[in-house]
């Protein structure tokens, strides 16, 4: 779609509006003239109000939509931005919505954590019914997705609560699975050439552990939980995550860790010698995700097993005991149906794990779904799927504790980690909400260092393990910048949880 602003450069702003409203458009900023079909944005100062307005032109008809906001609540450069962003994205909201759009189940919210915006309003003093009501109003989102942020608002503060100003969080990437999903853009097209780079590419992890241990106990920062992802980390062989976990604890103080989470997400790459070895060095948390238990839907992302194996690596899960349990489902799978995903859902339910997360399909650039021509649920029909596995899980008596939303998501949703008996995952709220560091080894592994006033520094290993291994020197010298980073400020390592608008 063609975009004209007028008396701003709020990009990113309107972007965000048309991927929510017209998500098979992408913008285009032409020069000269105005005309054709359009989106012309325009931010105007007044006495006491700065307005935004949007004249969408779509098929020769004209649609507007308007909104403003007092100049009395700018304060600063940031509340600024803050403010004149929201009314900009408004106004090409409420036009898109009087042209005939439908409205999305978030309403104008597009940020990745809208639980921060209901946190904020508890954090005020805020009755549950006050905050959900101006909640509603102020986002036009359905009062379903407003219960939702409730639910994951608490679960975050009540976790802020319990964090002091040196805890962080740690995480080791392991990017290696036995196969590629199709909706996979993390692990590499080459499987089977990269599995044999894991011994070069440990070796080169415990380089970064070290250097980063190096760092952290200089600092005295204290981890108080550990999360091994990837890719799947039980890829490697029980002696491998035996001396990987080994590094772990020599290389840190773990004795304040109050969960070990290790996604052993591939039913095919589970053992029981591996658990053990897990259970061994305090694991308390695994994943066995089978994102769907529908053998054809399986099939057709590129999973080599089937749900029967799902149900035989959890049997050995269980066998050997003291692991909550963590399983992943997808809601927007080629060739899933509301009925199917309903299925799984009743599948899973029964199985009783600690935790279920609901993901939705996200069409991650350079996924073979993106690529193909792979029939996929419609908006619709997952909207149906996310509104079941809600009403299931509550009544189950799971709640959710926390929640985010992504890019190219399967019509506009949201992912959201389900828990009951109080099995909150601290790492998963510490890295959504922002709570903390959180201090990452390994191939594609982010760092985010909370650095005070809502502001979050990062720094980024490289994706691949070729890539990661060529460029470990680097890696490795450049893991000093976490002291220097945090020492700039090493009374506010501790984000507010009044952070900054999403």
């Amino acid at each position: 779609m063609k975009m004209f602003l007028f008396n701003h450069d709020f990009r990113y702003a309107a972007e965000q509006i048309l991927l929510t409203m017209f998500p098979d458009e992408r913008p285009e900023y032409p020069e000269g003239k105005p005309e054709g079909d359009r989106a012309e944005l325009s931010l105007n100062e007044g006495c006491k109000y700065f307005t935004a307005v949007c004249r969408l032109v779509l098929g020769g008809q004209e649609y507007y939509g308007r909104s403003a906001t007092a100049k009395s609540k700018i304060t600063d450069d940031i509340t600024r931005a803050r403010y004149l962003q929201r009314i900009v994205k408004l106004s090409f909201y409420r036009a898109a919505l009087n042209s005939g759009k439908e409205k999305p189940v978030w309403g104008s919210l597009t940020g990745i954590r809208p639980g921060k915006l209901m946190s904020n309003l508890l954090e005020t003093g805020m009755s549950d019914k006050a905050a959900l009501s101006k909640f509603i109003r102020d986002n036009d989102v359905s009062p379903e997705r407003a219960k939702l942020c409730l639910h994951t608002a608490h679960a975050g503060l009540n976790c802020a609560k319990s964090l002091e100003e040196d805890d962080i969080c740690l995480y080791v990437g392991i990017p290696f699975c036995p196969t590629r999903c199709s909706y996979c853009s993390f692990v590499s097209q080459s499987v089977q050439k990269s599995m044999k780079l894991i011994p070069e590419y440990l070796d080169a992890l415990y380089r970064e552990i070290d250097a980063t241990a190096k760092t952290v106990n200089e600092l005295k920062l204290r981890p108080i939980a550990v999360y091994m992802g990837g890719g799947t980390p039980t890829t490697l062989s029980s002696g491998q995550l035996d001396e990987l976990c080994s590094r772990l604890e020599s290389a840190f103080d773990l004795s304040s860790v109050r969960e070990y989470t290790v996604e052993a997400g591939r039913p095919d790459t589970i053992a029981a010698d591996k658990l053990k070895v897990l259970k061994l060095h305090g694991v308390t948390r695994v994943s066995v995700n089978p994102q769907t238990m529908d053998d054809a839907v399986l099939s057709a992302i590129g999973r080599k097993h089937t749900a029967q194996d799902v149900l035989d690596a959890l049997d050995i899960v269980r066998s050997v005991g003291g692991f909550d349990i963590n399983m992943d489902l997808i809601a927007g799978l080629p060739l899933d149906t509301p009925e199917s995903f309903g299925k799984t859902l009743n599948t899973v339910l029964k199985l009783a794990p600690e935790n279920i997360t609901v993901h939705t399909l996200s069409l991650k650039k350079g996924s073979g779904i993106t690529l193909g021509d792979t029939p996929r649920p419609s908006a619709e029909d997952v909207r149906k799927m996310l509104d079941c596995a809600s009403d299931a899980l509550y009544s189950a008596q799971y709640e959710p504790y926390y929640l985010y939303r992504q890019k190219y998501m399967s019509g506009g949703f949201e992912n959201v980690g389900w828990q009951r008996g109080h099995r909150e995952n601290i790492y998963n709220i510490c890295i959504m909400e922002e709570l903390c560091s959180i201090i990452s080894m390994g191939g594609g592994a982010s760092t985010k260092l909370c650095v005070g006033n809502g502001r979050i520094e990062r720094l980024f290993d490289p994706k691949y393990p070729l890539e990661y291994i060529q460029g470990i020197d680097k890696i490795v010298s450049e893991k000093a910048r976490i002291k220097e980073i945090l020492s700039y400020n090493a009374n506010s390592r501790l984000i507010s949880y009044n952070a900054q608008e999403v």
